[in-house]
């Protein structure tokens, strides 16, 4: 039992030590060379600051909504809400959403929602949507905002990012930086 045990502490201290310190030290230098020395997207307008790479709440008709949150979009507690796609709670929850959506977008079907407007992402903070879930939304928002479909249809364009490197990931859209472009555009 000491063969075992002496060893077992030496291992134990030399992994503390390596991933409490070492490594910690080592992420965040590398952090340092990150845009905004690792503290995450900033943007700032009209004096006040946003974080673009962390999901925001929208919930008026004049802007696109963004993905739900399973935490209500707080950055301290990510996290999904861990229910099952059987879950009754869950269902309802999901329905509700739908239910919601269908009535700020009439005309819309509820074939035609996109899931990840009503679902939300393992984080609860994803900040972006795919151009269908913006382009299911443009006759609200031209409703509301009387302008035309076609400047929001390009705007949506304008502010579309392809896959990483051409190849990985979907298209997507920032929802913080679209809606703050449409704010620009009236």
């Amino acid at each position: 039992m000491k063969t075992n045990i002496f060893p077992a502490i030496k291992l134990t201290a030399l992994t503390l030590m390596f991933f409490s310190g070492l490594y910690t030290a080592v992420i965040w230098g590398v952090a340092q060379f990150a845009p905004n020395g690792g503290k995450g997207k900033m943007i700032t307008v009209h004096g006040k600051t946003y974080y673009a790479n962390i999901g925001q709440t929208f919930t008026e008709d004049k802007y696109f909504c963004s993905r739900p949150s399973a935490v209500g979009y707080n950055a301290a507690g990510s996290g999904g809400s861990n229910k099952g796609p059987s879950n009754p709670e869950y269902l309802a929850v999901v329905q509700a959403r739908i239910d919601t959506f269908l009535v700020h977008n009439p005309g819309v079907g509820k074939k035609d929602i996109p899931v990840e407007l009503v679902t939300a992402s393992g984080s609860g903070l994803d900040p972006d949507i795919t151009p269908r879930s913006a382009l299911v939304q443009v006759k609200r928002i031209a409703s509301v905002r009387k302008v035309s479909e076609e400047a929001l249809v390009q705007l949506i364009a304008r502010n579309t990012e392809g896959p990483l490197l051409g190849l990985f990931g979907p298209e997507k859209i920032n929802v913080l930086k679209l809606n703050l472009a449409l704010d620009q555009l009236n």
